[in-house]
């Protein structure tokens, strides 16, 4: 696939003169290797200590200290799909090696905090006292608690987005180190059935079985996100917003790919509800694009798709992301044309929108 169109963009190249600045890794905890950022030194070195594990490593959570597994995982599933799909866009501005290291800084740490098949530790750091201190990571001093999820007091989503994590990251490591790639399977797997037997919400079951398959070819995941669970889980025909607290959308346009471009050994009821994946994947589309029959009124006068005042980025710069695939899957099978209510639009139109949420986030005008 390719990107030049959007990197080449003149507002956004203007915004991004320093391509190595795109993967800095300002938030990694734990002892620096190669550390680019000369403001930042080893932090969080004895997190984990207490149950004999090394949770040292992993990236810190907004602007405070803490270690939370749940959007921690979401960032390294992102990662992952982001080399999977324009790792050769990223080789060309240098910084696939350094997406890669950014996402194995977190893997490795996602592997430390799953000891045994039914245990994820999923948080490290007590909120309530490191909000009420905003200091360098640096100066953190002591042992930090550590809390878990296990058969007693089960956590679908945060084992269930491990999972995606690691199924994700395992293909990324495949030709690089197979075995690395091997073991974040075997993670991944374990994490699934133990989310899958103590079930809460289920967009994030949905995105384990989905990375799975796509990692093992095992057909049974297919099976899993379709025919078993696909019109209970994936509330098709219903268009939602991308965030790391809700993997509806991100899971619709994955699973829109192998309806676009096909899969072996699919069932006819399988296939149908792939199809369901896709439409709605362009019923999302349709609400992002800004003169859509159906566009939704959840944006700025400035055109920002504007949610909610907290974290209020983030789901601009999701459904940006989700527009860029869904385009570039279009246009990679030639299908040059999205209907919304009788009105067409091209794959450029959601690449347009995708540029001007970019520059939107970067105070750039057109």
């Amino acid at each position: 696939m390719s990107t030049s169109s959007f990197f080449n963009n003149k507002y956004l190249s203007r915004l991004l003169p320093d391509p190595p600045r795109l993967h800095a890794p300002v938030s990694n905890a734990g002892k620096l290797v190669n550390n680019r950022i000369v403001w930042r030194g080893d932090s969080g070195l004895l997190d984990g200590i207490e149950m004999n594990l090394d949770l040292s490593k992993g990236m810190y959570d907004a602007g405070d200290l803490m270690k939370f597994r749940f959007p921690m995982a979401f960032t390294a599933t992102m990662l992952s799909l982001a080399i999977l799909e324009y790792g050769e866009n990223m080789k060309t501005v240098k910084q696939l090696e350094h997406a890669r290291d950014s996402l194995k800084w977190i893997t490795d740490f996602l592997i430390n905090a799953h000891p045994s098949e039914n245990v994820l530790y999923m948080q490290v750091g007590d909120p309530e006292l490191d909000h009420q201190c905003w200091e360098r990571p640096e100066a953190i001093r002591g042992i930090r608690p550590s809390t878990q999820v296990n058969t007693s007091f089960p956590g679908t989503e945060v084992a269930a987005e491990t999972a995606a994590a690691m199924a994700s990251a395992s293909l990324v490591f495949k030709k690089i180190d197979s075995s690395y790639s091997n073991l974040l399977l075997e993670h991944a797997q374990q994490l699934f059935s133990f989310a899958d037997a103590y079930r809460g919400y289920e967009d994030e079951l949905l995105r384990a079985a989905t990375w799975l398959y796509h990692a093992s070819k095992d057909l049974s995941y297919l099976k899993y996100v379709t025919e078993l669970n696909g019109q209970q889980f994936a509330n098709w025909g219903n268009p939602s917003w991308f965030s790391w607290d809700d993997k509806h959308a991100g899971t619709h346009v994955l699973l829109s790919r192998l309806n676009i471009f096909g899969a072996k050994g699919m069932s006819s009821e399988e296939n149908l509800d792939l199809q369901m994946y896709r439409k709605t994947s362009e019923a999302i589309m349709c609400e992002l694009l800004p003169d859509s029959p159906t566009a939704t009124s959840s944006r700025t006068k400035g055109g920002l798709a504007w949610v909610s005042k907290w974290n209020c980025l983030q789901h601009a710069m999701a459904s940006a992301f989700l527009a860029v695939l869904f385009s570039d899957y279009m246009v990679t099978t030639q299908i040059s044309t999205l209907y919304c209510h009788g009105k067409s639009y091209s794959p450029a139109d959601m690449r347009d929108l995708a540029i001007s949420q970019a520059c939107y986030f970067n105070f750039a005008t057109s």
